[in-house]
């Protein structure tokens, strides 16, 4: 990989992320009213998820431009996890405190969300300590055996897919206690931070997919199954999201309701973002794929439709769904994020 090249890559997260917390702590300081608290918290925390993404491009970059170091191994992961803590902790900190203003009841359900799946990119990150390792086992026969000594001991690789599948639970739980009138708050308050939490669930379960392909492929235990399983999961959990939230926009009855639809729609393109990795790894592996060098074209779609979808939110001055249209922002952000992943995978695997 081109050096220069490189350094753009890993600089479209920290961009993005930088875009989205300046425009939360704008919407913070210059607007008013419980959604303006709601969406500038949100779009603060959403920078962490690119952190996030951040350290999983410095992983694999460093290591395809020759200059990854014993240090670097321990350093990306823990910064990873270290970002996460923080809306991980705020979000449970808004939930905990009294008296709770009502935005704080769904700015700390989204936040904690936030920092759930910033453990799961962590995670990608982690996994990807090894990333070189794809390329010389793809190269392998079919049925090869696994890698001895493995890259990853059997605890490691347990802890490493636990992890997600335990925000993912957790997040799914959360969820559904909300969707069932439990966790406290107002109706409308609940309904809100229930979609939104789901959204992040469906998140959450698509980079279980990202994880598993990554760890499978270093250990060389990837099986023809996952090859559809985990490409065929991501893409039914994005559309999944976005059919949830039109079905639901079609049937609201409240004005409060659109605006958490609109955002669950957002995080079903992140869902579909997320798909262009795992297929991209799904295609390369010990076969040729033409095509493969198109798949970075997903993540930069999905940013444009939120990027459009926030236009035209703003555009019908409808202040229900204005906190909907900031909060696309950063979603936006986070799918142009994905697209710098992807092609840093496209171009690792490409040899």
């Amino acid at each position: 990989m081109n050096y220069n090249i490189s350094v753009l890559f890993r600089a479209i997260p920290v961009v993005m992320g930088a875009v989205s917390a300046a425009l939360g702590g704008y919407v913070l300081a210059h607007s008013s009213g419980p959604s303006a608290r709601v969406a500038g918290l949100v779009l603060i925390f959403l920078a962490a998820i690119c952190l996030c993404l951040f350290a999983t491009a410095a992983t694999i970059i460093r290591q395809l431009i020759g200059r990854y170091t014993a240090l670097d191994r321990l350093l990306y992961p823990v910064f990873g996890f270290a970002v996460g803590a923080v809306p991980t902790g705020y979000g449970l900190y808004l939930l905990a405190r009294t008296p709770r203003p009502p935005p704080d009841f769904v700015a700390g359900h989204v936040i904690f969300g936030v920092g759930m799946v910033c453990v799961c990119v962590s995670c990608v990150a982690t996994a990807s300590t090894r990333f070189l390792l794809i390329s010389e086992n793809s190269a392998l026969p079919e049925g090869s055996p696994p890698r001895s000594p493995a890259p990853f001991g059997p605890s490691a690789a347990r802890i490493l897919l636990a992890l997600p599948v335990g925000a993912a639970l957790a997040t799914w739980a959360w969820a559904f206690l909300l969707l069932a009138g439990g966790g406290g708050g107002a109706a409308a308050g609940r309904f809100t931070a229930a979609h939104v939490m789901g959204g992040l669930a469906l998140v959450c379960t698509c980079l279980i997919g990202l994880v598993a392909s990554i760890l499978r492929q270093i250990q060389n235990t990837y099986t023809p199954r996952e090859r559809v399983l985990w490409p065929g999961a991501a893409a039914v959990l994005g559309a999944v999201g976005i059919g949830w939230a039109v079905i639901a926009i079609a049937v609201h009855t409240r004005s409060s309701q659109p605006a958490a639809l609109y955002v669950l729609i957002g995080l079903g393109l992140i869902c579909w973002s997320i798909l262009s990795k795992v297929l991209l790894l799904a295609l390369v592996w010990r076969r040729k794929a033409p095509l493969a060098n198109r798949v970075p074209l997903i993540p930069v779609g999905t940013a444009l439709a939120c990027l459009y979808l926030s236009a035209f939110l703003f555009e019908s001055a409808d202040p229900a769904v204005l906190v909907a249209a900031r909060v696309l922002v950063g979603l936006g952000g986070i799918c142009f994020s994905l697209f710098s992943i992807v092609s840093i995978l496209e171009s690792g695997t490409s040899g």
